[in-house]
Formats: C-alpha cells, sequence, structure tokens
C-alpha cells in the first residue's frame, strides 16, 4: 500500500510529475503506475489516478480526449523541467559521486555539489517507504588490492592543472619525484589526467619533447600557469596511451610468456584470463600456463604476489629476474632477528 502521510505524498506525486511526456502520445495510469513501481513506490493504478486528477486541477495536467484510456502529459508548450530530480536520478548520482569527484574539474564539482546534496537528502527521506532508495546503501566497490589510504593533492594545485588541461596550455609546475629530496621545476604541456587506484596521473609532454610521460599528481607541489599552447604529440591518443601499457609502468612492448600454476591459481585464471590468447594445459602435478602479456611492473608484482603458486618458465630473462628478488626477499628472513 502507498504511504499516505503528507511528505510521503509529496514525493510520489512529484515523481509521477517528472515522468509525464511534454510531447508525443502521453502516458496511460497503467504505464505511470508501472513506472511509479519500477521505481520504488508501491502504489496501485487507482491511487494513480486519484494523484492525476488531482495534480491536473494544480498544475494543469492534460489528456488526449477520446484517446481510451486517457494518455495524460504536460500542456503543449508547457515547460516540464520541475527543480527536482527523480528516484533513478538520486540513486545514479549517489552511486557515482566519489568517482566523480576523482575525475571532475573543480570548477565543474562546485556547481554540483547542492545536486550531491540533494540526491543524499532525497534518499535518506525515501529510504523507510522506498526500497529503491536503499540501494545505495547494499552495494560497494571494494579493491581487491591492499587497502591504502590516497594520497593528498593539493587543492589550488588540483585546480590550475585542471584548468590548464582544459585551455590546452603549458605549465610550469614544482614536481620532487618520488625517489628526490628535492623538487625541480618542469615546464609540462598537459594532455590527460588518469586515475589509477588510489592515485590520480597527469599525462604531461616536456619542453619541447614529444615523448608523453606520468607525473603523480600528489607530487606536484606548485603550478604556474602560461598562456602558451601545449606541444601536444600529433599522434597521442589517451586510449591507446592507457593500451600500450604506459600506466602499469612499461615499456610499451609485451612478451609471450609461460609458467607452472598450482590448482587453485589455474581455476582463478580459468574464469578471469590474463589474455585472450590464454592456454592451461595439464601437466604432472601442475598446469602449465602461457598468455601475451605487456611486459610492464605490473606483471612483475602480480607474479611476485602469486608466491608458491606460480614458477616461471618463460622468457629466461623474466625467469631470472622474478627468481632474483624473490632470493633476496626469501634472504631478509634468514638474516636473525
Amino acid at each position: 500500500m502507498p504511504s499516505n502521510d503528507k511528505p510521503s505524498v509529496i514525493r510520489r506525486q512529484w515523481e509521477l510529475m517528472k515522468l509525464l511526456p511534454a510531447a508525443g502520445a502521453g502516458k496511460s495510469a497503467s504505464e505511470l503506475t508501472k513506472l511509479l513501481n519500477d521505481s520504488g513506490y508501491a502504489i496501485s493504478k487507482r491511487q494513480v489516478e486519484r494523484d492525476l486528477n488531482e495534480l491536473m486541477e494544480a498544475f494543469r495536467l492534460d489528456f488526449d480526449e477520446g484517446a481510451n484510456p486517457r494518455r495524460w502529459h504536460w500542456p503543449r508548450g508547457a515547460s516540464a523541467n520541475l527543480p527536482a530530480m527523480t528516484i533513478s536520478e538520486a540513486l545514479s548520482l549517489r552511486l557515482v559521486e566519489d568517482s566523480l569527484k576523482s575525475i571532475m574539474p573543480v570548477s565543474m564539482l562546485d556547481g554540483l555539489e547542492s545536486r550531491f546534496r540533494q540526491a543524499r537528502n532525497d534518499l535518506a527521506k525515501l529510504g523507510k517507504g522506498n526500497r529503491k532508495a536503499k540501494w545505495a546503501s547494499k552495494v560497494r566497490v571494494v579493491s581487491p588490492t591492499m587497502p591504502m589510504i590516497p594520497p593528498v593533492i593539493d587543492s589550488e594545485v588540483l585546480a590550475s592543472v585542471q584548468e590548464a588541461l582544459l585551455a590546452d596550455e603549458q605549465i610550469e609546475v614544482e614536481y620532487r619525484s618520488v625517489n628526490a629530496e628535492k623538487a625541480k621545476t618542469i615546464l609540462l604541456s598537459p594532455l590527460a589526467i588518469v586515475v589509477r587506484g588510489l592515485v590520480s596521473y597527469l599525462v604531461a609532454t616536456a619542453y619541447e619533447y614529444e615523448d608523453a610521460w606520468l607525473f603523480a599528481m600528489h607530487r606536484i607541489h606548485k603550478v604556474t600557469r602560461s598562456v602558451q599552447p601545449v606541444n601536444r604529440p600529433t599522434d597521442f591518443d589517451l586510449d591507446e596511451y592507457i593500451r600500450s601499457g604506459e600506466l602499469h609502468f612499461g615499456n610499451g612492448g609485451t612478451l609471450r610468456f609461460s609458467a607452472w600454476i598450482r590448482l587453485p591459481l589455474a581455476k582463478i585464471l580459468a574464469e578471469s584470463p590474463l589474455s585472450e590468447d590464454q592456454k592451461l594445459a595439464v601437466g604432472d602435478n601442475r598446469m602449465k600456463l602461457t598468455a601475451t602479456v605487456a611486459d610492464t611492473w605490473q606483471l612483475h608484482w602480480w607474479l611476485l604476489s602469486q608466491g608458491a603458486n606460480i614458477e616461471v618458465i618463460s622468457p629466461i630473462a623474466l625467469r631470472k629476474k622474478i627468481s632474483g628478488m624473490l632470493t633476496d626477499a626469501a634472504a631478509q628472513y634468514g638474516k636473525p632477528k
């Protein structure tokens, strides 16, 4: 049964008005009933018809004469742009709020903050009587990696970089790389911002060079904008840049590698392959894995994380590198405490 307390009725009727078309054939009471129920309002067709008749008096809603059943719509030429959001809009904003905050320009986020707040408030008010308003509290995205606290990006630095990126304008930055004791001044041409896990990176060229490099946004300490246009490589494509493996810190190349793997890992890779050409073959006590993958730091990290579940066979250079890293790690545990 629909809730009959006054705030719930107002929210339901407001949602109903948002569903009415401003042009076309209109919607029948049956169609509107289904749409409202799909949005989480448990309501009957008879109650929708009562709502429509009440709203017709207050908002001059219209329906096509002679149509059976009646098809409701806004009066021709009337504005249907109501200053509210539907349950679907509120839920969508709530679910993507954190993601948007990491990639939207600060200047645009200021305008969205009121909408984020409205979405949170609307869902909180609807939570008791609308099952779909509870969806945001029932789903989460969890990183498969070790949980860590994101590095802090200076808000003024972020805003300046974003504005320069939008304006296709060069910037002079003070940047301290991870192993450097002091920051260096670099002239950059911003090309893109990419969020990789907890870290945001600026993709940029330096000075007059054509190669694109990654600069961790939290390591930029000062930004000075210029009026000079960016030095953009003629063949730069962001999606191709990502596909090349640069965001996994590689050299742009690929390698065909093979390894012996234990059954638990084989089951995981059977469900989530490393590549389109991955193959798993039965061995004596293990499975043999072959796959073509990007030659990256991320590959080495993944191989090390599998411990005794994997033994690299080839290429020999990769086997030696992983073996050496594991030997060094084992040596740390062999030392006296």
